[in-house]
């Protein structure tokens, strides 16, 4: 075989090698290019992914984050006892719209409530002081006094996006609680949820608004212009109980009407529940409607009036409070209420449509005075002055509580404040009242049943008290 025919064959491997060495490196590149194109896709979608998430996060926390305040005089207004006692949700959607309770945020509110007073009555044990329990577990003899807290209050108000709110109180009360005992037993001393609602409303979108939960029923005014002492229409008729409440409001105009669990509710509010007083079924119900009437240089008056399906005022003889009913017992409402300038004027009247079984007491000779229905009525004006250089208001109002016939033990309670209140702050309050009640009429035992004997009645036509009180109420 010649030379330069094996470096031919030579030459030609050679050639043929590197053209497949050129192909393999085609081919890597190539598939080195759609390596770096696919890496290069898929960190442009992670980083799209990751700014979305980021957006939606930043979206989110601006969407939930919730601003903390504490705004006195709006704290003092939802916990004031006093002052629209019914009308919180509507103080809460306002607050909304002018801006006191800010788009996601809450408020912090709370109270407390100090007295000192000295009470004489003209018959042992009976005093007929209604801000605190009127038995002998929380007064003896014919002269007693006191320094305590009253009352202490804690809650929170929350807007929560442009339609929500949620709104709690706690309340701290053993002067006024039903706890048993004394008031230093632990039973009188339990911090308990005084109301409890979530409130669906924004009067800028709607004049519409759904509450539910545990709130005051919309049943009369109940307000008061004493400091301190609530009218005894409240005692009577102010309610407290589960439900659900559909409001309108706009104009001046304002309609509500409350879905009111069935049984024995927390305040003024009982109808059966197949014979019996739990509370398993919406069958009791509230309406009112009221209009404010503008008068011109900021006076108005307000008129109103409110029924309700089932009254406290249903039980058999001998009455106990709270206890099942046979039937339910309506009543109804009517209120007034003028403010201009410097002066408040309130006048109202409630009353069960039905008289009170329990009233008639069937054994003589008790038995001589008919069951009766309930009424309660007050009227009361304030007016506004000023004391070293504080807002002060001097106040005046009568208010009765009639149960029974004429010259029954217990025909009625009749109770008449005198009242002065300073305000060191738009949220804190210095007060001094004067109380005289003439009439003893609890509701237990009220027409007689006392310790077991049907003869013996709680109540006293002939007792009568003196209350000289003062106080402070101190909110934020």
């Amino acid at each position: 075989m010649s030379t330069s025919f094996v470096f031919a064959e030579q030459e030609q491997s050679v050639l043929q090698r590197i053209e497949t060495l050129e192909q393999e490196n085609r081919v890597l590149k190539a598939n080195q290019r759609e390596l770096m194109e696919e890496q290069s896709a898929s960190e442009a979608t992670a980083s799209s992914s990751s700014e979305n998430k980021n957006s939606d996060n930043k979206n989110r926390t601006a969407a939930t984050q919730t601003g903390l305040q504490a705004n006195a005089e709006f704290g003092y207004e939802l916990l004031d006892p006093t002052t629209d006692i019914r009308f919180k949700q509507l103080s809460i959607l306002q607050a909304r719209q002018d801006g006191t309770l800010p788009a996601n945020s809450v408020n912090l509110q709370g109270a407390v409530t100090a007295i000192a007073n000295y009470q004489e009555s003209n018959e042992a044990d009976r005093f007929g002081y209604l801000m605190r329990h009127p038995t002998g577990a929380n007064q003896v003899g014919t002269s007693v006094s006191e320094a305590v807290v009253h009352s202490a209050q804690l809650g929170f108000s929350a807007s929560l996006g442009g339609w929500v709110s949620a709104n709690m109180e706690l309340l701290f009360d053993p002067e006024q609680s039903f706890g048993s005992g004394i008031n230093t037993d632990i039973e009188r001393n339990q911090v308990h949820v005084r109301k409890a609602f979530v409130l669906l409303g924004n009067l800028a979108e709607s004049p519409l608004y759904l509450s539910l939960g545990k709130m005051a029923i919309p049943f009369g005014l109940t307000d008061t212009v004493n400091p301190f002492t609530a009218s005894t229409v409240w005692h009577a008729f102010g309610g407290i109980a589960n439900g659900a409440t559909l409001g309108y409001v706009k104009n001046g105009l304002n309609l509500s009407f409350m879905a009111i669990e069935g049984g024995s509710q927390f305040r003024s509010a009982n109808t059966p529940v197949n014979g019996t007083n739990v509370p398993s079924k919406l069958n009791n119900h509230a309406v009112d409607v009221n209009y404010t009437v503008p008068l011109g240089d900021g006076n108005s008056l307000l008129a109103g009036a409110s029924y309700q399906r089932g009254s406290a005022y249903c039980q058999e003889f001998p009455i106990q409070h709270f206890e099942p009913c046979n039937d339910n017992n309506p009543a109804y409402d009517v209120y007034a209420r003028y403010q201009g300038g410097k002066l408040t004027v309130k006048a109202e009247w409630a009353e069960t449509t039905e008289k009170w079984p329990g009233t008639f007491n069937p054994n003589p000779p008790l038995s001589q005075f008919g069951a009766s229905d309930v009424t309660s009525f007050d009227v009361g004006l304030k007016y506004r002055t000023g004391l070293l250089g504080m807002p002060a208001d001097v106040s005046a109002e009568f208010s009765r509580f009639d149960t029974g016939p004429d010259d029954s033990p217990w025909e009625k309670q009749d109770q008449y404040v005198l009242g002065f209140a300073a305000f060191a702050t738009p949220s804190v309050k210095l007060f001094a009242e004067y109380i005289r009640t003439d009439g003893f009429a609890p509701l237990n035992f009220l027409s007689g049943g006392l310790g077991g004997n049907p003869l013996v009645p709680l109540s006293s036509a002939t007792a009568f008290s003196d209350v000289y009180l003062v106080g402070i109420n101190a909110a934020f």
